[in-house]
């Protein structure tokens, strides 16, 4: 099977490549999997963002890390979001930024 491309929605490039080193591997290393069609190791649906909408979750000795995206659609996988978690809950910012991208990202794919 051929791999999805991965098209990276506003700054969500830009966050990943902030994180430190080894989460940013393992993250890529779970988009990878998700690429080829399989789950990523450790990750959860994401309804409140839209459906479809799931988060890779990594961790390391420097926190949490979250990737936000959605992978229901045949020509790609869209990275949505990419944070560094700092408390037990999702800040309601990341999920509203993660939200307001799908719904960008599905209009788009309607007016196609």
């Amino acid at each position: 099977m051929a791999l999805k491309q991965v098209r990276w929605v506003g700054n969500s490039r830009e966050q990943i490549r902030g994180f430190p080193n080894d989460p940013r591997r393992e993250a890529g290393y779970q988009l990878d999997r998700v690429q080829a069609g399989k789950e990523p190791a450790d990750w959860k649906p994401m309804p409140s963002v839209g459906l479809g909408v799931a988060e890779i979750r990594v961790r390391d000795a420097g926190g949490a890390f979250r990737l936000i995206y959605v992978a229901r659609f045949s020509e790609a996988v869209y990275v949505l979001h990419a944070f560094q978690k700092k408390g037990r809950k999702t800040p309601k910012p990341d999920i509203k930024l993660a939200r307001q991208r799908f719904r960008d990202l599905v209009q788009e794919r309607k007016r196609q």
